[in-house]
């Protein structure tokens, strides 16, 4: 043999992969026409079911390693779960001694579960971790909230709570989009699904806050302030997520939509100051810019934008 056996060997896994020159290609063929050893050794390499034993093993350590983590983590929750019940029982025991019964005992336990939801629902949870504590943790502060309003006898439940679950859809829509089980139903439209949210919620605490008042004109006077803001939200969500378009344009289109929605809060502003009487809020409606400059501003920027695009798309057609 022309070859040494060890030269070859070490030209084997290049010749499988065909990333090997011709030359080189050549070599190793001549070789193993007359070498049963390397013949044997290039077939092992050849053999597929040693890559999926290998994968196989992988996946065993890999799922292994998983269980175990799963198993300490579930360990690490039951025993923060027993150290929470502890000032549970207390609480209890002292409730009950004292004669006032199972009163402030529940405030105690909703409180308690506000902190576990944080802490041992991430590590008993094997899946969907995120979402779930975020939505146990919102669960148990809308109870602690509502059983502080009953210990209370009050009538303010759903204007906290409201005002609460938008504040928190505010902070974990954006992460809860992005994570399962969420995030296979959303798909694409994750900034939409993010922008719904923002706005049901939004519409349900001034609704509640509304119901809570009991003042006939509140509502007028609280959509003609808020509902330009949202639409002015909305607009700027649509330009930048869907426009296709340069940065300019955006730019531009955006002070321009601002522009005229603000053009449309100084119209609505009228019955917001036809309320102040019955409300007793002070709103002014006074805009320093007048909307129409605001959107002269905005359409030249985004004009300018969409000219320099056409110049550079231009440019580039002549370069190919």
């Amino acid at each position: 043999m022309k070859y040494n056996c060890d030269l070859i060997s070490d030209l084997l896994p290049l010749y499988k992969d065909d990333i090997c020159s011709e030359a080189t290609k050549k070599i190793v063929e001549e070789h193993l026409g007359e070498c049963p050893s390397c013949r044997k050794m290039f077939a092992d390499m050849s053999d597929v079911t040693i890559d999926e034993k290998i994968a196989r093993e992988k996946d065993e350590v890999i799922s292994s390693q998983a269980r175990f983590f799963k198993r300490k983590s579930a360990l690490a929750g039951s025993i923060i779960a027993l150290i929470f019940a502890v000032p549970i029982l207390v609480c209890l025991i002292v409730n009950l001694a004292t004669g006032a019964g199972l009163t402030w005992f529940f405030i105690v336990l909703a409180a308690i579960l506000v902190a576990a939801s944080l802490i041992v629902v991430p590590l008993m949870v094997p899946e969907n971790k995120m979402f779930t504590t975020m939505a146990s943790f919102t669960g148990s502060v809308l109870l602690l909230l509502g059983i502080i309003c009953i210990y209370t006898r009050g009538n303010w439940f759903l204007v906290a709570a409201s005002s609460t679950l938008f504040g928190l859809t505010m902070l974990f829509a954006p992460f809860i989009a992005c994570r399962r089980p969420v995030k296979a139903y959303v798909k694409n439209h994750k900034g939409l699904a993010v922008m719904g949210a923002y706005t049901v919620t939004f519409a349900l605490m001034m609704f509640s806050i509304g119901m809570f008042v009991g003042m006939k004109d509140f509502f007028p006077m609280a959509f003609a302030i808020s509902m330009p803001l949202v639409g002015m939200c909305w607009a700027f969500f649509a330009i930048i997520r869907y426009l296709r378009s340069n940065a300019c344009v955006k730019t531009g289109l955006c002070i321009a939509s601002a522009g005229a929605l603000s053009g449309v809060l100084a119209i609505l502003a009228s019955s917001a100051e036809a309320s102040m009487s019955a409300t007793g809020v002070v709103y002014s409606s006074g805009v320093s810019v007048p909307p129409v400059l605001i959107v002269g501003v905005g359409l030249l920027i985004a004009g300018i934008g969409f000219l320099v695009g056409m110049s550079k798309e231009g440019k580039k057609n002549e370069n190919k």
